[in-house]
């Protein structure tokens, strides 16, 4: 927050620049017992956290998506 003149406070707030979908990552889900399970979105991933029981989960890793080449190689 920044302070002004009459000592109201002035919130800078942040603003979408785009309604694409981000999609720059998947996501692993591992479980305790090694299973691994990817997923594409992370809306899916998370729904998938919350509907496992907690003994069962490990954690996530965010894995880059590598970035298709156009053109020759």
């Amino acid at each position: 927050m920044y302070s002004t003149d009459n000592d109201k406070q002035e919130v800078k707030t942040f603003k979408q620049t785009s309604n694409d979908p981000y999609n720059r990552h998947h996501y692993k889900l591992i479980l305790s017992n090694g299973r691994e399970i990817v997923f594409e979105d992370y809306m899916e991933v998370q729904a998938a956290w919350l509907q496992t029981a907690n003994q069962f989960l490990s954690h996530i890793e965010v894995l880059d998506i590598k970035e298709k080449t156009k053109g020759f190689k």
